[in-house]
């Protein structure tokens, strides 16, 4: 019996306008507290992959109750320069933020 192909990652680059998603906040995030480079797009990962890295970005997080206003300044500035940067390139790319349905 064949089995289906394994979904994998597109990653950050071929994702939703770079990324705006929440497999691409993960990835961020996961740049962010240094899991993984910032290099790394995480094209081609499959979902336990990506799982153990949201397992490893949420402890990340945990002590900072998940709010960037309590990162230590150099996470904190890490943070607004990856995310920033692919604010940036969304927008360039058409993407805005979409008010929710009955907004």
């Amino acid at each position: 019996m064949n089995r289906p192909p394994e979904k994998t990652y597109v990653g950050l680059v071929d994702d939703y306008f770079g990324g705006m998603t929440p497999t691409g906040t993960l990835v961020r995030d996961g740049q962010v507290f240094g899991i993984i480079p910032e290099t790394e797009t995480c094209v081609g990962w499959n979902y336990g992959r990506l799982e153990d890295l949201y397992d490893k970005v949420s402890a990340a997080w945990q002590p900072y109750g998940n709010l960037v206003s309590r990162l230590p300044p150099e996470l904190r500035e890490r943070h607004e320069r990856i995310f920033g940067a692919a604010i940036e390139s969304a927008r360039a790319q058409g993407w805005a933020p979409a008010l929710g349905d009955d907004e």
